[in-house]
C-alpha cells in the first residue's frame, strides 16, 4: 500500500527543557534538571505523522554548527526526507522551556532569528516546489514569517494545508491565510489571541469566531480539559484520555497535529482523525521525549481510552 505523502515546513531545532525540582519560586534560582533533544513544531508533528503511516519531507533551517549537525542526524533517524537549508554563518535555532516539577510550562524562550531570515527564500526553491507538487497535503507551523506562510499556501495550489499555531505571539502570522487553511491546531490562549478576545471567552464562542473568519476546521486544546473541534459548521468536544502520569507536556500539541493529519490523509473522518491525534498527545504527555515511539499496540491502547466526540 502506497503511503500518503506530506510536506512539512517549519521548526526543527534544539529543544531544551529544564524541570524544576520541588516547588517553583518565581524570580529566584530554582534547582532542577536540564535535558536537550531535537524538537520543533513541524519536526515533532512530522515524526508523529511518519509513525502513523505517512511519508514525510521536511523543510527547515539550521546553522553550520554542531547543533545543526545533530538536527540533520535526528531528521534522518526519524525516516524523514530532509529538504532543509544550512546557513554556515548562522546559529541553529533553539527553544528553551522551563517546567514545573509536574511538567507544566513556566516560561519558554525561542531563539529563532534564522527562521525570520531564511524561510521565504527557501520556500521558493525548485526542490521544495517539486516536493509540494508531489505531496498530497502540506503542514506548516507559525515559526515562519507571514510572507513565507503565504508563499507556502500558494505553493499548495488548493491541496489541504494544515497549520500549527506554535505560540500566542506567532499565531497572528496566520491571519492572512486563515480561509486557505484546511485545519489549524492551537491551544486556547493561541485561539483567543487569533480572534482578539479575552482568555476567559467560552471556547465555543472562540471557535465560532474563527469559523466566521473563514477557518474551515480547527482543534482548540485546553490542557487537561476537552478539546473543541470544529469543521464546516459542526462543533464537537473530545475529552482527553486519562493520563497515567504527566512526564512532559512539551510536544503534545505537535503530536496531536501530526497524528491527526496522517489520519486525515488515510481517509478517516475529521472527528475520528482528531481522536487519533488525542491518543498521540496522551503518549507524548506520558513520555520524557517530545516525539514518543508509537507502535501499533501502544497506540491502539491509547486510542481505546479516548472518549467519543460530543456535539456542543
Amino acid at each position: 500500500m502506497t503511503q500518503p505523502r506530506l510536506l512539512a515546513v517549519g521548526g526543527a531545532h534544539v529543544d531544551r527543557r529544564g524541570r524544576v525540582t520541588g516547588a517553583h519560586v518565581a524570580e529566584a534560582s530554582n534547582p532542577g534538571i536540564m535535558r536537550e533533544e531535537i524538537g520543533g513544531g513541524a519536526f515533532n508533528a512530522a515524526r508523529a505523522a511518519v509513525q502513523r503511516g505517512a511519508a514525510v519531507s521536511l523543510l527547515s533551517l539550521r546553522g553550520g554548527d554542531a547543533a545543526g549537525e545533530t538536527v540533520a542526524e535526528a531528521i534522518e533517524a526519524a525516516g524523514i526526507e530532509d529538504l532543509s537549508a544550512t546557513f554556515l554563518d548562522r546559529t541553529t535555532p533553539s527553544y528553551t522551556a522551563i517546567l514545573t516539577e509536574s511538567g507544566d510550562l513556566v516560561t519558554g524562550l525561542a531563539d529563532m532569528a534564522l527562521y525570520e531570515h531564511g524561510f521565504l527564500k527557501q520556500v521558493r526553491r525548485s526542490k521544495v516546489r517539486d516536493a509540494g507538487a508531489g505531496a498530497e497535503a502540506l503542514l506548516c507551523d507559525a515559526n515562519m514569517p507571514a510572507e513565507a506562510i503565504e508563499r507556502l499556501v500558494a505553493l499548495a495550489a488548493g491541496k489541504p494545508i494544515h497549520a500549527i499555531a506554535v505560540s500566542p505571539a506567532k499565531v497572528v502570522r496566520l491571519v492572512p491565510v486563515i480561509p486557505s487553511l484546511s485545519c489549524l491546531f492551537m491551544n486556547r490562549r493561541e485561539a483567543c489571541c487569533l480572534v482578539g478576545v479575552a482568555e476567559e471567552t467560552p471556547p465555543l464562542a472562540v471557535a465560532k469566531a474563527l469559523a466566521e473568519m473563514g477557518l474551515q476546521a480547527g482543534v482548540i486544546t485546553a490542557g487537561g480539559g476537552p478539546a473543541l473541534c470544529f469543521r464546516h459548521g459542526d462543533f464537537l468536544e473530545i475529552a482527553p484520555p486519562p493520563v497515567d502520569r504527566i512526564a512532559d507536556v512539551t510536544g503534545a500539541g505537535d503530536a496531536l497535529a501530526g497524528a491527526t493529519v496522517a489520519a486525515l490523509m488515510r481517509g478517516l473522518a475529521f472527528a475520528e482523525a482528531v481522536r487519533e491525534g488525542m491518543a498521540a498527545a496522551k503518549l507524548a504527555v506520558e513520555s520524557e521525549d517530545a516525539a514518543p515511539r508509537m507502535d501499533d499496540e501502544v497506540f491502539r491502547s491509547a486510542l481505546a481510552r479516548v472518549p467519543r466526540p460530543k456535539p456542543v
